[in-house]
């Protein structure tokens, strides 16, 4: 139990570095990337373009889709509805508008000033709310 504590922090911890040496925690970088008319920033993109490339690596390196500590990945679902479609655009929305998005506002949280406790402090009510809603009669 010990030994995936601390794998998870050395992966999270080196995610959250990436997440600060590419500048991703500032929301302007990001608001900038999703106004390609204005003056766009494509750093994003190329964050976007390692993430998938290591991602590429993991699968090629995991072909029966196991994790390399253990546990399993959960099932991926191939349908799309109403519930994906809507939870993605709020998410978009709320990105778009915030600048930010789950992992950045953690590896921000060091640095960051009222706002960004504000956002980090709405994001975990939104995960409690959807947890003692949608999430109580989620299939497992």
């Amino acid at each position: 139990m010990r030994r995936r504590i601390l794998i998870a922090l050395a992966a999270g911890s080196i995610f959250g570095i990436g997440l600060v040496v590419s500048d991703m925690v500032n929301p302007a970088c990001v608001q900038a990337f999703l106004d390609p008319f204005g003056a766009w920033d494509q750093t994003l993109a190329f964050v976007m373009r390692g993430a998938m490339i290591s991602m590429l690596i993991a699968w090629a390196l995991t072909p029966n889709r196991s994790p390399l500590f253990g546990g399993g990945f959960p099932a991926m679902r191939t349908e799309i509805d109403g519930k994906l479609v809507g939870s993605g655009a709020m998410f978009g929305a709320g990105w778009g508008l915030a600048g930010f998005c789950p992992g950045p506002a953690l590896a921000a949280l060091s640095f960051g000033g009222g706002g960004l406790f504000l956002f980090v402090a709405a994001m975990l009510a939104g995960i409690g709310a959807f947890r003692l809603t949608v999430g109580a009669r989620a299939p497992a």
